[in-house]
Parts: structure tokens; sequence; C-alpha cells
């Protein structure tokens, strides 16, 4: 299973010097099977990238939507398969109570906010509402489940047939302005999600001095992460959903300062755009 980061960010941030390693995009994570398939976390900025390179190799793409705040769906109308009719595009998202996931996301893809409706983009698209049953994918076991965040929100659960497991959740707040944290796993959102993962991509936007005022936004500080992370005896740690405010010596510094204070038991990774890992 071979996991890229195509965006890290909670929100567009500044192309330059200050933000050359960990980069700009919003949130986007491919994760490819070696046998054809390709899953698309989250259709950020950073989706548009990687669409340029995907016409070569894929015929079928399947992109899993946590939520549908405007930062994970912004570069849907960017990707290039979606234009071109030899591809087959499964989109998976979270529908509400009123509405179905094909006309929340026309909200956005569709005039006077794009210049075209969803429904052109694509000669052969299938949606799908999520959370679901556990289903298939080429060699990956999809698992989605609700998580706390703003709004329909899931963090997935993607399992290869190796046994190797990654949980993705961009958008997530475990503590939620808990006095006492960590919770119990059964009082813990997203526990079943990340439960022994090999690698776990969450939430770090926050320091705790910024969370004082964000309580309830869906976000987590760095240290509240690493916290999860440790309940949930995760294996390795990727931090992301950056706040675009923070530059690369900024978040050196956080990351920094978080892994030292709770100094966990697992290995922690700075995500940065364009990195690459290899769960075999």
């Amino acid at each position: 299973m071979k996991v890229t980061l195509w965006g890290t960010r909670g929100s567009l941030a500044s192309p330059g010097p200050e933000t050359a390693r960990y980069g700009g995009n919003t949130s986007c994570v491919s994760v490819e099977d070696g046998n054809g398939s390709l899953l698309v976390l989250d259709a950020g900025s950073g989706i548009r990238r990687l669409g340029m390179g995907a016409a070569s190799k894929y015929k079928r793409i399947d992109i899993l939507l946590t939520h549908l705040h405007l930062d994970h769906i912004l570069g849907l109308g960017f990707f290039s398969p979606l234009f071109n009719p030899a591809f087959e595009t499964h989109i998976w998202g979270p529908a509400s109570v009123r509405e179905t996931l094909i006309s929340r996301l026309m909200r956005y893809l569709s005039p006077p906010l794009f210049p075209l409706h969803l429904t052109e983009l694509s000669f052969s698209l299938h949606l799908h509402d999520v959370p679901c049953a556990a289903c298939e994918i080429g060699e990956f076991q999809i698992e989605s489940s609700l998580i706390c965040h703003p709004g329909a929100t899931v963090g997935y659960r993607i399992t290869h047939t190796n046994g190797k497991v990654l949980a993705y959740m961009p958008d997530h707040e475990p503590a939620l302005g808990a006095v006492e944290y960590p919770l119990p796993p059964e009082w813990t959102s997203g526990y079943d999600i990340a439960q022994d993962a090999d690698l776990l991509i969450h939430d770090a936007q926050y320091t705790p001095h910024e969370y004082e005022d964000k309580v309830g936004w869906g976000h987590s500080t760095i240290q509240q992460g690493l916290t999860f992370g440790e309940l949930c005896e995760v294996k390795e740690f990727v931090t992301f959903h950056y706040d675009p405010d923070h530059d690369d010596a900024t978040l050196d510094r956080n990351i920094g300062q978080a892994v030292e204070e709770i100094k966990p038991h697992f290995k922690v990774t700075p995500g940065l755009e364009g990195m690459r890992f290899d769960l075999k």
C-alpha cells in the first residue's frame, strides 16, 4: 500500500519559501494497492496535481470525501480524469438527513460558483453515501464511521490484503473541550477507525493556546492528536491539516514541543506535501 500526501493544509496557504517544505495545498492523499486500484482521500487543491499523472495509470478512481467543507472539495472540478471518458469515477461522501450527496456537492459544482454542473464533468460517475457497511475496492477493505467535526464528517480505515492499516482523519476533535482527556475508548470519537493502525494521518491544526478560543470548531491541537494516537496504540502518526498561518518554522517548533510534552510511544512524522509512505 503506497500512500502519498498531495495537500496537507486546512485552508490554502500562500506559496513561498516560508511554506516550501510543508506545502500550501489543501487536503488530498492518494492510496495505491500496486494492482491498479487508486483511492483518493479528499479532493482539496492538491488533487489537481495528482490528476495530471493519473490518466496513464488507472481506469477507475475512487474519491473518498471525509466531508463537504470547501477546502476538501475545491479541487474536484480541476481533477482531469473527471473529463476523460475512459475513466470510471466513484465519489464516496456523507449525505445529510435532508439532501443527497449529489445535491450537496452541486451547491459548489454548479453555476454561479463553478461553470459546469457536476453531472457534466464525468461520463461515468457513481456516487455512494457514507458511512456504510465495509466494502472492498481492489486489494483494499474500506470502513467508515462518523467522527466529531461540524456537519456530517467521517473517518476512513483502509486495510490492505497484506494486513496493513491506514487511518485517515484530517478534521477531528476527539477532545471537544473535555476537562479530562483522553476519555475511555468507547467514549472517544474515531477510536474504531484508528485502533492499532499502522499509519494514522490526523488533524494537527492548533497549539493549546489557539485551541482555547476554538473549542467546538472540529479540530485538534497537536498534543490532543498525539494523545489520541496513544489511546489507539497506533504505530506511526502523521501530522496533517495545518493552519494556513503556520509557516515551516512555526510548524517545526509546534510539532517538536508537542512531541517533547506528550512523549508518544510511536513514531511521529510531520506531514509534508509530496511525502510518500510504503506500508508493506
